[in-house]
């Protein structure tokens, strides 16, 4: 933070932190499963991802993973991808390390801090080959846009630390929101439509169906997909 004319300046932050009643298996994969299967990120100290991975293969990362449903299943569809997920929600943290165990993952791991400050702090440059963003909060009211993790300043750190040829994949139940990233994705330098201008993508068949997702369905939801390449 930093300050002006005596107004405090609004840092960009993923999350907005939540907390409740854990069950025994969150607690189970918070505490006990932990060393395991989460990373403590030290200040400024780059990650070793070849250290941290059992397999040396490239890093997919999603922030905001929620209960973690997709991402898991999407660790088990794809083991010739290593997984980095982030997320401050404790429930889902310690359901996704929980449901990892049981299916004996060795490409998956986890950061329970804010991911802006993991990407300018942990995560090394060229080291990412696809970034995944779900659901996010849309922060739907006007008056909160400006919360909304998706801005040409984050994209810039997206962007820093994909390789050359990574790609971008988010995905939103308020078409608003999908407005919003598709103006901050096409007007960004280093991002393509894989598609065309202004196109949103099918829901390939790698990002799996979540039950929040099915839900909104239900209710007459539409859901965007954006899939942007990355070029530097």
């Amino acid at each position: 933070m930093s300050l002006d004319n005596n107004k405090t300046i609004r840092k960009i932050q993923s999350f907005v932190k939540r907390s409740g009643r854990l069950t025994e298996g969150q607690k189970y994969g918070l505490n006990d499963l932990w060393p395991k299967y989460g990373l403590d990120p030290i200040a400024d100290q780059i990650i070793d991802f070849q250290t941290v991975f059992a397999k040396r293969q490239d890093v997919i990362l999603e922030i905001g993973f929620g209960n973690g449903d997709s991402l898991l299943q999407m660790a088990i569809n794809e083991p010739e991808h290593n997984f980095l997920g982030i997320e401050v929600y404790e429930a889902g943290v310690g359901r996704l390390i929980n449901e990892a165990h049981k299916h004996n993952l060795t490409n998956l791991k986890v950061i329970k801090e804010d991911a802006v400050e993991i990407l300018k702090n942990n995560i090394a440059d060229d080291s990412l080959s696809g970034f995944q963003l779900y659901f996010a909060d849309p922060w739907h009211k006007k008056k909160h846009h400006k919360r909304r993790i998706v801005q040409a300043e984050f994209m810039d750190i997206i962007s820093s630390k994909l390789i050359n040829g990574g790609f971008v994949h988010m995905a939103t139940d308020w078409e608003n929101y999908a407005e919003h990233m598709m103006e901050v994705l096409e007007v960004h330098p280093h991002f393509k439509n894989t598609l065309s201008a202004h196109t949103y993508s099918l829901r390939p068949e790698r990002r799996p169906i979540t039950k929040f997702e099915r839900r909104g369905e239900r209710l007459g939801h539409g859901v965007w997909d954006l899939i942007f390449d990355c070029e530097k």
